[in-house]
């Protein structure tokens, strides 16, 4: 653990291990916040889904492995590995569908929408 630890040289490396997670984190937000003024949505989307990723993976490190904080570690919340076979397979099947159908459905609606009309 980062915080129990006594001796500095410990300390520092694991700072130097850890550091990437919130460097990466400064650096999205730069760039999001650059491309929000451009012409493209595309920046602001992939930006803000980067900081979506990086949030989610610095609550991971931050927790590992308490999933439930104090209480359950990953391996005791897990499910038994048959439920765990049974969502993989209908998350292999579902999941391109909906990519698939949230992609064409930007594609149908792309320059329908225009930034000078909003609700009446």
């Amino acid at each position: 653990m980062l915080h129990g630890s006594r001796n500095p040289p410990e300390r520092t490396t694991q700072l130097l291990i850890l550091s990437p997670v919130p460097v990466a984190t400064a650096l999205v937000a730069l760039a999001t916040w650059r491309a929000l003024g451009g012409v493209s949505q595309a920046g602001g989307f992939i930006g803000a889904v980067g900081l979506f990723a990086l949030s989610y993976i610095g609550i991971t490190i931050s927790l590992f492995p308490m999933i439930v904080p104090h209480h359950y570690t990953l391996m005791q919340a897990a499910s038994p590995p048959g439920t765990q076979a049974f969502l993989l397979v209908g998350t292999l099947f579902l999941l391109p569908v909906i990519l698939f159908y949230s992609g064409w459905s930007y594609w149908v609606f792309r320059g329908k929408v225009r930034a000078d009309v909003g609700y009446h």
